[in-house]
């Protein structure tokens, strides 16, 4: 597995519950324009942050984190430097 792939990588976790009482919670959520997902995820980022020593997590974190992409120049900028060059500035 390439270090992109890790990046990436998720698990689906599995649980039961009572049908009856996750159909009462799923119409409720809804009414508060949330669902049983978003809020699952919520409890367990809580869970993770309160749980993982904060060295751990800055670890993993640094190992989860997007490469930094060179910026591009604006157009502002390059319409600057081009001015800089015409008056013999930088």
């Amino acid at each position: 597995m390439t270090k992109e792939e890790l990046k990436l990588e998720s698990k689906n976790i599995t649980i039961g519950f009572d049908a009856a009482k996750l159909d009462a919670l799923e119409f409720v959520l809804r009414k508060q324009r949330s669902s049983v997902q978003r809020r699952m995820e919520e409890v367990l980022q809580q869970l993770y942050e309160s749980e993982v020593p904060e060295a751990v997590r800055e670890y993993v974190d640094s190992k989860s984190a997007p490469a930094a992409r060179p910026r591009r120049a604006t157009k502002a900028s390059v319409t600057k430097q081009k001015e800089g060059d015409e008056h013999g500035t930088a």
